[in-house]
Protein backbone atom coordinates (compact mmCIF):
# COMPACT_ATOMS: atom_id res chain seq x y z
CA UNK A 1 0.00 0.00 0.00
CA UNK A 2 2.43 2.30 0.78
CA UNK A 3 4.56 2.06 -2.42
CA UNK A 4 1.60 2.59 -4.58
CA UNK A 5 1.15 5.98 -3.23
CA UNK A 6 2.35 9.28 -5.24
CA UNK A 7 5.27 10.96 -3.99
CA UNK A 8 4.67 14.11 -2.02
CA UNK A 9 8.27 15.76 -2.51
CA UNK A 10 6.79 18.94 -4.09
CA UNK A 11 5.37 19.63 -1.51
CA UNK A 12 7.78 19.00 1.34
CA UNK A 13 11.27 20.52 1.59
CA UNK A 14 14.02 17.71 1.18
CA UNK A 15 17.48 19.00 1.81
CA UNK A 16 20.17 16.78 0.45
CA UNK A 17 23.93 17.95 1.69
CA UNK A 18 27.82 16.39 1.60
CA UNK A 19 27.31 15.18 4.62
CA UNK A 20 30.95 14.04 4.79
CA UNK A 21 33.37 17.19 3.61
CA UNK A 22 34.74 19.38 6.56
CA UNK A 23 34.20 23.38 5.60
CA UNK A 24 37.04 25.59 6.64
CA UNK A 25 36.49 29.24 7.06
CA UNK A 26 35.20 31.67 9.44
CA UNK A 27 31.25 33.31 10.79
CA UNK A 28 31.09 36.75 9.38
CA UNK A 29 31.83 39.43 11.74
CA UNK A 30 29.97 40.17 14.60
CA UNK A 31 28.85 36.56 15.39
CA UNK A 32 28.30 35.93 18.90
CA UNK A 33 29.66 33.03 20.83
CA UNK A 34 28.50 31.89 24.22
CA UNK A 35 28.10 29.20 26.85
CA UNK A 36 24.74 28.43 29.11
CA UNK A 37 22.87 26.89 32.18
CA UNK A 38 19.94 26.68 33.81
CA UNK A 39 19.04 27.87 37.58
CA UNK A 40 18.15 24.52 38.75
CA UNK A 41 20.43 22.53 36.96
CA UNK A 42 23.30 24.45 38.54
CA UNK A 43 22.58 26.92 41.13
CA UNK A 44 21.91 25.01 44.41
CA UNK A 45 20.55 27.24 47.52
CA UNK A 46 17.52 25.54 46.68
CA UNK A 47 15.75 27.21 50.20
CA UNK A 48 18.55 29.43 50.80
CA UNK A 49 17.87 33.40 52.01
CA UNK A 50 13.94 33.39 51.40
CA UNK A 51 13.81 31.07 48.18
CA UNK A 52 10.42 30.16 47.30
CA UNK A 53 9.91 25.72 46.73
CA UNK A 54 9.71 25.16 42.76
CA UNK A 55 7.89 21.72 40.98
CA UNK A 56 11.38 20.48 40.76
CA UNK A 57 11.94 20.95 44.35
CA UNK A 58 9.09 19.08 45.49
CA UNK A 59 9.44 16.09 42.91
CA UNK A 60 13.19 15.42 43.80
CA UNK A 61 11.94 15.59 47.47
CA UNK A 62 8.92 13.56 47.29
CA UNK A 63 9.82 11.46 44.64
CA UNK A 64 13.75 10.77 44.80
CA UNK A 65 13.01 7.35 42.90
CA UNK A 66 12.01 9.87 39.79
CA UNK A 67 15.89 10.82 39.81
CA UNK A 68 19.09 8.70 39.10
CA UNK A 69 20.87 7.64 41.90
CA UNK A 70 18.24 10.02 44.15
CA UNK A 71 19.94 13.25 43.17
CA UNK A 72 18.64 16.73 43.69
CA UNK A 73 19.33 19.81 42.97
CA UNK A 74 20.01 21.38 46.26
CA UNK A 75 23.20 22.02 46.04
CA UNK A 76 24.33 21.24 42.36
CA UNK A 77 26.85 23.10 41.40
CA UNK A 78 26.34 25.97 44.23
CA UNK A 79 26.29 28.66 41.64
CA UNK A 80 24.33 30.35 43.86
CA UNK A 81 27.47 31.08 45.99
CA UNK A 82 30.11 30.44 43.27
CA UNK A 83 29.00 32.56 40.73
CA UNK A 84 31.93 34.29 40.39
CA UNK A 85 34.12 31.29 39.34
CA UNK A 86 31.43 30.61 36.79
CA UNK A 87 31.62 34.29 34.90
CA UNK A 88 36.15 33.60 35.80
CA UNK A 89 35.09 30.55 33.41
CA UNK A 90 33.38 32.10 30.91
CA UNK A 91 35.87 35.14 30.47
CA UNK A 92 38.91 31.92 30.47
CA UNK A 93 36.74 30.72 27.59
CA UNK A 94 36.30 33.47 25.54
CA UNK A 95 32.49 33.97 25.24
CA UNK A 96 30.68 37.16 24.26
CA UNK A 97 27.26 36.22 26.06
CA UNK A 98 26.17 33.91 28.78
CA UNK A 99 22.88 32.37 28.45
CA UNK A 100 21.61 31.96 32.43
CA UNK A 101 17.84 31.69 33.81
CA UNK A 102 16.15 32.94 36.57
CA UNK A 103 14.44 31.11 40.05
CA UNK A 104 11.15 32.37 39.65
CA UNK A 105 11.22 30.94 43.12
CA UNK A 106 13.96 32.80 43.84
CA UNK A 107 12.74 36.09 43.20
CA UNK A 108 9.28 35.57 43.60
CA UNK A 109 8.49 33.36 46.16
CA UNK A 110 5.08 32.72 45.83
CA UNK A 111 5.10 32.79 42.23
CA UNK A 112 3.50 36.66 42.36
CA UNK A 113 4.53 39.91 42.77
CA UNK A 114 3.08 41.01 45.94
CA UNK A 115 5.90 39.20 47.98
CA UNK A 116 9.44 39.94 46.60
CA UNK A 117 12.90 38.07 47.95
CA UNK A 118 15.13 41.07 47.59
CA UNK A 119 18.30 38.38 48.16
CA UNK A 120 17.33 36.76 45.22
CA UNK A 121 17.03 40.34 43.34
CA UNK A 122 20.62 40.89 45.10
CA UNK A 123 22.14 37.98 43.77
CA UNK A 124 21.26 38.42 40.04
CA UNK A 125 22.42 42.05 40.31
CA UNK A 126 25.72 40.92 41.60
CA UNK A 127 25.72 37.93 39.07
CA UNK A 128 24.82 40.24 35.97
CA UNK A 129 26.94 43.31 37.22
CA UNK A 130 29.66 40.69 37.22
CA UNK A 131 29.40 39.55 33.41
CA UNK A 132 29.48 42.46 32.13
CA UNK A 133 32.73 43.85 34.15
CA UNK A 134 34.34 40.90 32.76
CA UNK A 135 32.71 41.65 29.30
CA UNK A 136 30.26 38.93 29.01
CA UNK A 137 26.79 39.67 27.47
CA UNK A 138 23.75 38.61 29.62
CA UNK A 139 21.18 36.52 27.82
CA UNK A 140 18.61 35.78 30.44
CA UNK A 141 15.56 32.97 30.43
CA UNK A 142 12.91 33.70 32.46
CA UNK A 143 11.56 30.10 32.54
CA UNK A 144 13.29 27.08 32.67
CA UNK A 145 10.77 24.69 34.16
CA UNK A 146 11.31 25.96 37.60
CA UNK A 147 7.29 26.97 38.21
CA UNK A 148 7.45 28.08 41.38
CA UNK A 149 5.21 25.28 43.49
CA UNK A 150 2.67 27.43 44.84
CA UNK A 151 1.28 28.45 41.21
CA UNK A 152 1.27 24.48 40.33
CA UNK A 153 -1.00 23.81 43.66
CA UNK A 154 -3.59 25.85 42.10
CA UNK A 155 -3.13 24.21 38.71
CA UNK A 156 0.34 25.38 37.02
CA UNK A 157 0.45 25.66 33.32
CA UNK A 158 -2.95 24.20 33.24
CA UNK A 159 -4.59 26.91 34.77
CA UNK A 160 -5.28 29.99 32.04
CA UNK A 161 -6.28 32.64 34.21
CA UNK A 162 -3.53 31.86 36.66
CA UNK A 163 -0.63 31.47 35.17
CA UNK A 164 -1.03 33.93 31.57
CA UNK A 165 -0.84 36.88 34.26
CA UNK A 166 1.26 35.83 37.08
CA UNK A 167 3.72 35.00 34.22
CA UNK A 168 3.58 38.61 32.39
CA UNK A 169 3.83 40.16 36.18
CA UNK A 170 7.01 38.12 36.67
CA UNK A 171 8.36 38.97 33.69
CA UNK A 172 7.33 42.75 34.33
CA UNK A 173 9.57 42.50 37.22
CA UNK A 174 12.09 40.89 35.66
CA UNK A 175 12.37 43.78 33.22
CA UNK A 176 12.00 46.21 35.55
CA UNK A 177 14.93 45.15 37.44
CA UNK A 178 17.41 44.41 35.01
CA UNK A 179 16.54 45.65 31.91
CA UNK A 180 18.71 48.34 31.88
CA UNK A 181 22.15 46.09 31.33
CA UNK A 182 19.86 43.08 30.07
CA UNK A 183 19.66 43.09 26.54
CA UNK A 184 18.95 39.62 25.24
CA UNK A 185 15.66 38.18 26.69
CA UNK A 186 14.10 34.52 26.17
CA UNK A 187 10.87 34.20 27.50
CA UNK A 188 10.70 29.96 27.56
CA UNK A 189 12.61 27.47 27.57
CA UNK A 190 11.87 24.71 25.42
CA UNK A 191 7.97 24.83 25.51
CA UNK A 192 7.45 21.86 24.42
CA UNK A 193 9.14 19.88 26.99
CA UNK A 194 7.42 21.20 29.54
CA UNK A 195 4.28 20.50 28.21
CA UNK A 196 4.06 16.79 26.41
CA UNK A 197 7.59 15.86 29.30
CA UNK A 198 5.52 17.67 32.20
CA UNK A 199 2.14 18.03 31.94
CA UNK A 200 1.22 14.73 29.47
CA UNK A 201 3.85 11.67 30.37
CA UNK A 202 4.64 12.58 33.70
CA UNK A 203 8.58 12.48 33.51
CA UNK A 204 9.53 15.41 34.30
CA UNK A 205 8.28 18.01 37.06
CA UNK A 206 5.09 18.45 38.00
CA UNK A 207 4.67 14.80 36.94
CA UNK A 208 1.14 15.38 35.27
CA UNK A 209 -0.38 12.25 33.29
CA UNK A 210 -2.81 13.10 30.43
CA UNK A 211 -0.89 12.66 27.36
CA UNK A 212 -3.32 13.96 24.51
CA UNK A 213 -4.90 16.41 26.52
CA UNK A 214 -3.25 18.12 29.45
CA UNK A 215 -0.47 18.78 27.53
CA UNK A 216 -1.79 20.51 24.79
CA UNK A 217 -3.56 22.65 27.38
CA UNK A 218 -0.12 23.65 28.70
CA UNK A 219 1.23 24.28 25.38
CA UNK A 220 -1.08 26.70 24.53
CA UNK A 221 -1.21 28.31 27.96
CA UNK A 222 2.63 28.40 27.69
CA UNK A 223 2.10 30.52 23.83
CA UNK A 224 -0.35 32.80 26.01
CA UNK A 225 2.15 33.54 28.49
CA UNK A 226 5.02 34.04 26.29
CA UNK A 227 2.82 36.48 24.23
CA UNK A 228 1.95 38.25 27.12
CA UNK A 229 5.44 38.78 28.52
CA UNK A 230 6.46 40.09 24.98
CA UNK A 231 3.94 42.27 24.77
CA UNK A 232 4.99 43.76 28.18
CA UNK A 233 8.47 43.77 27.02
CA UNK A 234 7.39 45.19 23.48
CA UNK A 235 4.99 47.93 25.11
CA UNK A 236 6.64 48.99 28.47
CA UNK A 237 9.82 48.47 28.05
CA UNK A 238 11.75 48.64 24.41
CA UNK A 239 11.55 52.18 23.96
CA UNK A 240 13.56 52.77 26.66
CA UNK A 241 15.96 49.26 27.58
CA UNK A 242 16.30 48.76 23.75
CA UNK A 243 16.74 44.91 24.11
CA UNK A 244 15.27 41.93 22.12
CA UNK A 245 12.53 39.26 23.76
CA UNK A 246 12.24 36.29 21.77
CA UNK A 247 11.55 32.02 22.87
CA UNK A 248 14.09 29.53 22.38
CA UNK A 249 12.44 26.07 20.78
CA UNK A 250 13.88 22.64 20.62
CA UNK A 251 14.21 20.68 17.33
CA UNK A 252 15.43 17.12 16.83
CA UNK A 253 15.83 17.01 12.92
CA UNK A 254 13.50 14.16 11.49
CA UNK A 255 15.04 12.56 8.56
CA UNK A 256 12.86 10.18 6.68
CA UNK A 257 13.55 6.41 7.02
CA UNK A 258 12.96 5.68 3.03
CA UNK A 259 11.90 8.27 -0.04
CA UNK A 260 8.41 6.18 0.67
CA UNK A 261 5.62 9.62 0.31
CA UNK A 262 4.52 8.12 3.54
CA UNK A 263 7.69 8.52 5.54
CA UNK A 264 8.88 11.91 4.18
CA UNK A 265 4.86 12.98 5.04
CA UNK A 266 5.77 11.60 8.54
CA UNK A 267 9.15 13.15 8.77
CA UNK A 268 7.28 16.57 8.28
CA UNK A 269 4.13 15.86 10.42
CA UNK A 270 6.79 14.99 13.13
CA UNK A 271 8.97 18.36 12.82
CA UNK A 272 5.64 19.90 13.41
CA UNK A 273 4.26 18.40 16.12
CA UNK A 274 7.78 19.02 17.49
CA UNK A 275 8.96 22.60 16.94
CA UNK A 276 5.93 23.86 14.26
CA UNK A 277 3.35 23.28 17.61
CA UNK A 278 5.19 26.14 19.03
CA UNK A 279 6.89 27.98 16.22
CA UNK A 280 4.26 28.22 13.04
CA UNK A 281 1.93 30.39 15.82
CA UNK A 282 4.61 32.80 16.42
CA UNK A 283 7.13 33.01 12.98
CA UNK A 284 4.68 31.87 10.47
CA UNK A 285 2.70 34.02 7.94
CA UNK A 286 -0.85 32.84 9.06
CA UNK A 287 -0.06 32.04 12.70
CA UNK A 288 -2.04 29.03 14.48
CA UNK A 289 -1.13 25.75 15.30
CA UNK A 290 0.40 23.40 11.82
CA UNK A 291 -2.40 22.62 9.29
CA UNK A 292 -0.95 19.01 9.32
CA UNK A 293 -0.98 19.12 13.50
CA UNK A 294 -4.46 20.14 13.82
CA UNK A 295 -5.53 17.80 11.16
CA UNK A 296 -4.18 14.74 12.80
CA UNK A 297 -5.53 15.76 16.40
CA UNK A 298 -8.77 16.31 15.30
CA UNK A 299 -9.20 12.92 13.18
CA UNK A 300 -7.52 11.46 15.95
CA UNK A 301 -10.11 12.77 18.69
CA UNK A 302 -13.21 11.86 16.23
CA UNK A 303 -12.22 8.16 16.03
CA UNK A 304 -12.03 8.36 19.59
CA UNK A 305 -15.49 9.71 20.06
CA UNK A 306 -14.41 13.10 21.17
CA UNK A 307 -17.04 15.47 20.61
CA UNK A 308 -14.32 18.01 18.82
CA UNK A 309 -10.37 18.19 18.75
CA UNK A 310 -8.33 17.55 21.74
CA UNK A 311 -6.08 20.29 20.63
CA UNK A 312 -7.66 23.50 22.24
CA UNK A 313 -8.77 25.83 19.70
CA UNK A 314 -6.58 29.05 19.90
CA UNK A 315 -9.30 31.84 18.88
CA UNK A 316 -8.53 34.56 16.14
CA UNK A 317 -8.05 36.78 19.01
CA UNK A 318 -5.18 34.80 20.08
CA UNK A 319 -4.18 34.05 17.05
CA UNK A 320 -3.40 37.35 16.41
CA UNK A 321 -2.20 38.22 20.17
CA UNK A 322 0.41 35.50 19.70
CA UNK A 323 1.42 35.88 15.86
CA UNK A 324 5.17 37.73 15.79
CA UNK A 325 6.08 37.76 19.45
CA UNK A 326 10.23 37.08 19.01
CA UNK A 327 12.43 39.65 17.93
CA UNK A 328 14.89 36.41 16.74
CA UNK A 329 14.74 32.83 16.67
CA UNK A 330 15.72 30.58 19.69
CA UNK A 331 16.86 27.20 18.66
CA UNK A 332 18.35 24.39 21.24
CA UNK A 333 19.45 21.46 18.55
CA UNK A 334 21.39 17.80 19.79
CA UNK A 335 20.36 15.16 17.57
CA UNK A 336 18.27 13.61 14.55
CA UNK A 337 15.90 10.85 14.57
CA UNK A 338 14.74 8.69 11.46
CA UNK A 339 11.10 8.38 11.08
CA UNK A 340 8.12 6.31 9.17
CA UNK A 341 4.81 6.44 9.26
CA UNK A 342 3.41 3.95 11.32
CA UNK A 343 -0.55 3.50 12.36
CA UNK A 344 -0.54 2.28 16.36
CA UNK A 345 -2.03 -0.72 17.57
CA UNK A 346 -4.92 -0.42 19.67
CA UNK A 347 -6.35 1.98 21.13
CA UNK A 348 -5.77 5.06 23.39
CA UNK A 349 -5.52 8.81 23.47
CA UNK A 350 -1.79 9.96 23.56
CA UNK A 351 0.07 12.91 22.15
CA UNK A 352 2.94 10.28 20.68
CA UNK A 353 -0.05 8.33 19.00
CA UNK A 354 -1.45 11.38 17.43
CA UNK A 355 1.14 11.87 15.29
CA UNK A 356 1.25 8.17 13.24
CA UNK A 357 4.98 7.98 13.25
CA UNK A 358 7.86 6.01 14.47
CA UNK A 359 11.05 6.75 15.32
CA UNK A 360 14.17 5.21 15.04
CA UNK A 361 18.22 5.81 15.18
CA UNK A 362 20.56 4.60 12.71
CA UNK A 363 22.87 1.94 14.18
CA UNK A 364 25.90 3.27 12.73
CA UNK A 365 25.56 6.84 14.32
CA UNK A 366 28.16 7.62 16.85
CA UNK A 367 26.31 7.44 20.75
CA UNK A 368 26.83 10.06 23.60
CA UNK A 369 26.33 8.58 27.00
CA UNK A 370 22.63 9.56 26.75
CA UNK A 371 20.66 6.96 25.16
CA UNK A 372 18.95 9.78 23.09
CA UNK A 373 21.57 11.67 21.42
CA UNK A 374 23.04 10.15 18.64
CA UNK A 375 26.03 11.90 17.04
CA UNK A 376 24.30 13.48 13.31
CA UNK A 377 26.07 16.65 12.44
CA UNK A 378 24.16 17.06 9.83
CA UNK A 379 21.31 17.24 11.15
CA UNK A 380 22.01 20.82 12.51
CA UNK A 381 22.64 22.12 8.74
CA UNK A 382 18.81 20.33 7.84
CA UNK A 383 17.33 21.64 10.28
CA UNK A 384 18.54 25.61 10.01
CA UNK A 385 17.67 25.26 6.39
CA UNK A 386 14.35 24.04 7.20
CA UNK A 387 13.45 27.22 9.62
CA UNK A 388 14.75 29.36 6.75
CA UNK A 389 12.74 27.38 4.27
CA UNK A 390 9.37 27.48 6.81
CA UNK A 391 9.87 30.89 8.36
CA UNK A 392 11.80 32.89 5.96
CA UNK A 393 14.93 34.36 7.31
CA UNK A 394 14.14 35.20 10.68
CA UNK A 395 17.73 35.60 12.90
CA UNK A 396 18.30 32.60 14.64
CA UNK A 397 20.46 32.49 17.81
CA UNK A 398 21.52 29.00 18.68
CA UNK A 399 20.23 28.67 22.07
CA UNK A 400 21.82 25.03 23.44
CA UNK A 401 24.05 22.57 21.69
CA UNK A 402 26.13 20.11 23.51
CA UNK A 403 27.36 16.70 23.83
CA UNK A 404 26.77 13.86 27.29
CA UNK A 405 29.64 12.29 28.60
CA UNK A 406 30.60 10.41 31.86
CA UNK A 407 33.04 13.06 32.90
CA UNK A 408 36.32 13.13 31.17
CA UNK A 409 38.50 15.98 31.39
CA UNK A 410 40.27 14.47 28.13
CA UNK A 411 37.13 14.84 26.67
CA UNK A 412 37.92 14.02 22.72
CA UNK A 413 34.26 13.19 21.83
CA UNK A 414 33.26 16.39 22.90
CA UNK A 415 35.62 18.35 21.20
CA UNK A 416 34.76 16.03 17.90
CA UNK A 417 30.80 16.71 18.44
CA UNK A 418 31.18 20.76 18.35
CA UNK A 419 33.60 21.00 15.77
CA UNK A 420 31.45 18.77 13.38
CA UNK A 421 28.31 20.34 14.94
CA UNK A 422 29.71 24.18 14.34
CA UNK A 423 31.11 23.38 11.21
CA UNK A 424 27.34 22.03 9.91
CA UNK A 425 26.29 25.58 11.28
CA UNK A 426 29.02 27.40 9.00
CA UNK A 427 27.86 25.31 5.89
CA UNK A 428 24.18 26.48 6.86
CA UNK A 429 25.78 29.98 6.67
CA UNK A 430 28.09 30.52 4.26
CA UNK A 431 26.96 28.33 1.77
CA UNK A 432 23.19 27.65 2.76
CA UNK A 433 22.34 31.87 3.74
CA UNK A 434 21.04 30.79 6.58
CA UNK A 435 20.95 34.20 8.67
CA UNK A 436 22.30 32.65 12.22
CA UNK A 437 23.71 34.92 14.62
CA UNK A 438 24.79 33.55 17.69
CA UNK A 439 25.64 30.03 19.27
CA UNK A 440 25.29 28.70 22.47
CA UNK A 441 27.47 25.72 24.19
CA UNK A 442 26.07 23.84 26.80
CA UNK A 443 27.40 24.20 29.23
CA UNK A 444 29.70 25.76 30.66
CA UNK A 445 29.30 23.69 33.69
CA UNK A 446 28.97 20.36 34.53
CA UNK A 447 25.10 20.19 36.76
CA UNK A 448 22.11 18.82 37.40
CA UNK A 449 20.80 16.91 34.37
CA UNK A 450 17.62 16.41 35.53
CA UNK A 451 15.85 13.06 36.02
CA UNK A 452 19.62 11.41 35.18
CA UNK A 453 20.65 13.32 38.15
CA UNK A 454 24.83 13.97 38.29
CA UNK A 455 25.30 10.85 36.20
CA UNK A 456 25.55 12.77 33.03
CA UNK A 457 28.16 15.56 31.97
CA UNK A 458 27.54 18.38 29.42
CA UNK A 459 30.40 20.81 30.64
CA UNK A 460 33.10 22.36 29.28
CA UNK A 461 34.21 22.44 33.13
CA UNK A 462 33.87 19.76 34.99
CA UNK A 463 32.59 20.03 38.30
CA UNK A 464 33.34 17.66 41.02
CA UNK A 465 30.20 16.67 42.72
CA UNK A 466 31.45 14.53 46.06
CA UNK A 467 33.67 17.89 47.19
CA UNK A 468 31.69 20.14 49.39
CA UNK A 469 33.26 23.00 47.69
CA UNK A 470 32.40 22.06 43.99
CA UNK A 471 35.81 22.78 42.76
CA UNK A 472 35.60 23.47 38.97
CA UNK A 473 38.41 22.31 36.61
CA UNK A 474 39.01 23.20 32.92
CA UNK A 475 38.00 20.34 30.53
CA UNK A 476 40.25 19.81 27.20
CA UNK A 477 36.57 20.73 25.33
CA UNK A 478 37.04 24.30 26.85
CA UNK A 479 40.34 24.78 25.30
CA UNK A 480 39.28 23.54 21.83
CA UNK A 481 35.93 25.84 22.02
CA UNK A 482 37.88 28.90 22.90
CA UNK A 483 39.99 28.15 20.26
CA UNK A 484 36.86 27.90 17.75
CA UNK A 485 35.44 31.21 19.21
CA UNK A 486 39.25 33.34 18.81
CA UNK A 487 39.52 32.13 15.25
CA UNK A 488 35.49 32.97 14.93
CA UNK A 489 35.31 29.19 13.28
CA UNK A 490 38.21 26.92 11.10
CA UNK A 491 40.45 29.19 9.24
CA UNK A 492 42.30 26.86 6.54
CA UNK A 493 44.77 25.13 8.41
Amino acid sequence: MRSCLILLMAFVPIFTFAQDEFLYGTFPDGFMWGAATAAYQVEGGWDADGKGESIWDRMVHSDPGSILNQDTGDIAADSYHKYAEDVAALKETGVDFYRFSLSWSRLLPTGRVDVVNEAGVAFYNALIDALLANGVQPMVTLYHWDLPQPLEDQGGWLNETLIVPAFAEYAAFAFEAFGDRVKLWLTLNEPWVQAVMGYGNGGNAPRVVGSGITDYLSGLNQLKAHAEAWHVYNEQFRPTQAGQCAITLDVVWMEPKTQLALDIEAAERSLQFKLGWFAHPIFSLEGDYPASMKEAVARHSAEEGYPESRLPEMGEEWRLRILGTSDFFGLNHYTTSLVEHSVWPGTGTSFDRDQDTTQSADPAWPESSLGWLKVVPWGFRKALNWIKSEYGDVPVWITENGYADLGELQDLDRISFYRAYIDEVLKAVVLDGCNVVGYTAWSILDNFEWTQGYSQKFGLYQVDFNDPSRPRTRKESAIAYAQIISDNGFPQP
